[in-house]
């Protein structure tokens, strides 16, 4: 069989092929713009192909099955390009201001070629050139499809891109090689047919795979780079083959050789082009530098700030950095997390955003994850590609939920803090890389500034420690003179025991001694930790015997679920601890009042819950007072540090302490401890 039957019978065979596809879409009954599209892009490659077939077999022509061609792939580019459109009918999609300029970038080269080649008596070179320029507009229309789709869409229209970007490039070749020598090479010509058959199961695989939704294009930075060196590659061929056709025009009998040989050494500089990241790279800067401007001006959005920083009249540093963070993506509310030592995440502060318990076991994961990767979290694009986020497994939805749509990693230093969780009114927000760039910066300044302040706050703490100390030095020596002013008493006794005037200077130095140890004891409120060791202990015995010595007065404490819970802990300091929160109730706590203290064990934790229906705790006192050392409502009768002691204590064991509090209703301290 020579090479003219098998060119009747490929394309024969192809036109068949695309007819049946044809009506395989017809009987799907698709009503979408795409499956409309596709039909008729079907129906003109099949109307191609049997011209294609008939010009072989008669003998016409061949401008007319090139333009037939031309046709075909101005069917198939919008195609292409129609995916980047909004749903509606084809001619919406026709109007489109991309699709609507590539159609008269068409129609106007075919029609200067084609006028080219009429006035040259039909000189077949301009026409050759034209399908090498619209063969490598339809490469770059493709190849900046299938880079702009997301995950799911990229699956829908691979087959597509390889059906439609096989048969572009075979013509791109066949064509640059004709511009080269001056004609086709009919062997290629020949098994175009079957190239275009083998590209209908391809397209009819999308076609199965295609939704109503419609595959949206993000043109980012990346896409326009590889654009670029694909559009420089094809226009170095197109030039290679202008240069091919002079040397064939005027190198008499050797222009075959030497356009030959000029095509094996482009090819190589081709290679060497798209291969060498030296080039790559000084092109993408090239591109990034003179063809895009940043999204932000980083010198601008750095004095911004620094100025809200100044400028911020915030309660606490925890706050002002929240709202700083939320103010840069317009989040409608946030929490500030900051990591313990068990794992577990304290919330430092939040602002129209509630997280309960439920988030906990996703939190830890999250930790676990940004610790290793140190990424910014956005819970849509988890959502739509959990892939994208290789080893994290997560409910999106129940972030969704409350509207979190991202999670910035608080990092100071190496070391990871927390987050700021920031949800927002606008549930399909997407974060580019320069807006990713931009949250992380701003989180790594207001970690460090976060930091600063908690290392001032730790550092004033120390100080307030300190005079505690140097205080408790001055008591001693008090108590020293006590201790010596007694002793004189009992040595002096039994000299002078019958002498009026030695009573009654006895009596005023107890009376004063009495004074001045009850103002030592005031202010000491027992806090002397006497030096001990942890052991295994059964905390709900130690809870019966502090409830045993706080029942001497009212109202009663009442034990309440107490079971057999086993733990390693500091036996005296626990006792200490307990007796403070139990003590603290009965004082808030009316004598007809209740107070309750509750222990039970769950799983590998217990819980520990004392609670009262006293006057109760409002919530701006429990998040800026409470836990703050040295800070007391009960004037000279207390020191301010036995709740932030007793929060340290838990926490130096893995543990914590919250609290529940109303006005008017009464207090829950809450401990939670490792068993």
């Amino acid at each position: 069989m020579d090479m003219y039957t098998v060119g009747v019978w490929g394309y024969s065979f192809a036109s068949i092929a695309y007819v049946i596809f044809s009506l395989l879409i017809l009987a799907a009954d698709n009503q979408s713009s795409i499956a409309k599209w596709i039909l008729f892009s079907a129906l003109i490659a099949g109307g191609a192909n049997i011209v294609a077939a008939l010009q072989i077999y008669i003998g016409f022509s061949l401008q007319w099955a090139m333009l037939a061609d031309v046709t075909k792939i101005v069917a198939f580019s919008v195609l292409t390009l129609s995916f980047n459109t909004e749903k509606g009918s084809i001619q919406e999609i026709l109007k489109n201001k991309a699709i609507s300029k590539y159609l008269f970038f068409c129609f106007s080269s075919t029609v200067v070629c084609w006028g080219a080649s009429y006035i040259l008596k039909f000189s077949y070179e301009y026409l050759f050139l034209l399908f090498v320029l619209l063969n490598l507009t339809t490469l770059v229309v493709l190849e900046q499809l299938y880079r702009g789709a997301n995950v799911e869409a990229r699956r829908s229209i691979t087959p597509l891109v390889i059906a439609l970007g096989g048969i572009s490039v075979f013509d791109f070749v066949l064509y640059a090689q004709a511009t080269m020598v001056g004609g086709i090479e009919f062997d290629f010509w020949y098994l175009r047919g079957y190239l275009s058959a083998l590209a209908v199961p391809l397209l009819l695989i999308s076609l199965r795979r295609f939704k109503e939704g419609s595959v949206r294009i993000f043109v980012s930075r990346n896409v326009v780079f590889y654009s670029s060196m694909l559009m420089i590659a094809g226009l170095y061929l197109l030039l290679m083959a202008i240069a091919g056709y002079l040397i064939n025009y005027f190198g008499g009998e050797w222009g075959q050789l030497v356009s030959f040989g000029f095509f094996i050494l482009g090819s190589i500089v081709l290679v060497v082009l798209l291969i060498t990241e030296t080039v790559r790279r000084q092109v993408k800067v090239f591109i990034s530098k003179h063809f895009f401007a940043n999204k932000y001006e980083y010198r601008e959005e750095w004095l911004e700030l620094i100025g809200k920083i100044e400028a911020a009249s915030a309660e606490n540093h925890y706050q002002m950095s929240l709202q700083i963070m939320m103010s840069k993506v317009d989040a409608s509310g946030g929490v500030i997390l900051k990591a313990n030592a068990s794992n577990y995440f304290e919330i430092k502060y939040s602002d129209a955003l509630e997280l309960d318990k439920s988030f906990n076991e996703d939190l830890l994961l999250l930790g676990h994850f940004t610790k290793h990767q140190g990424w910014i979290i956005d819970i849509n694009e988890y959502d739509e590609d959990p892939l994208s986020y290789p080893g994290l497994f997560i409910h999106s939805k129940n972030w969704q939920s409350v509207a979190v749509n991202i999670l910035v990693p608080i990092f100071i230093g190496k070391e990871f803090y927390g987050f700021f969780v920031l949800s927002s009114a606008d549930e399909h927000k997407k974060f580019n890389w320069e807006d990713r760039d931009l949250l992380f910066a701003i989180a790594k300044q207001l970690g460090s500034f976060i930091s600063l302040n908690e290392a001032n706050d730790k550092l004033a703490e120390s100080k307030q420690f300190d005079a505690f100390n140097q205080m408790s030095a001055f008591l001693v020596h008090d108590l020293k003179n006590v201790q010596a002013q007694l002793s004189l008493i009992t040595s002096n006794a039994k000299q002078h025991r019958n002498n009026p005037e030695f009573v009654d200077d006895v009596f005023e130095t107890v009376e004063s001694a009495t004074e001045r140890l009850a103002k030592v004891l005031a202010q000491l409120r027992n806090k002397q930790v006497a030096q001990s060791t942890s052991k295994i202990v059964d905390l709900g015995d130690i809870i019966k015997q502090v409830t045993a010595q706080r029942n001497v007065i009212a109202p009663q404490v009442v034990i309440k679920n107490n079971e057999e819970c086993l733990a390693t802990i500091d036996h005296e300091r626990f006792f200490s601890v307990i007796n403070h929160l139990i003590q603290n109730a009965q004082e808030a706590t009316s004598d007809d009042g209740w107070v309750e203290i509750g222990l039970e064990k769950q799983q590998n934790r217990i819980n520990i819950i004392v609670s009262d229906n006293g006057c109760g705790m409002s919530e701006s006192f429990i998040k800026t007072r409470l836990f703050k050392p040295f800070d007391t409502t009960k004037g000279n009768a207390g020191m301010g540090i036995g709740v932030f002691e007793a929060k340290q204590f838990f926490e130096s064991v893995a543990g914590s302490l919250t609290v529940e509090s109303v006005e008017g209703q009464g207090t829950k301290m809450i401990i939670f401890l490792p068993v």
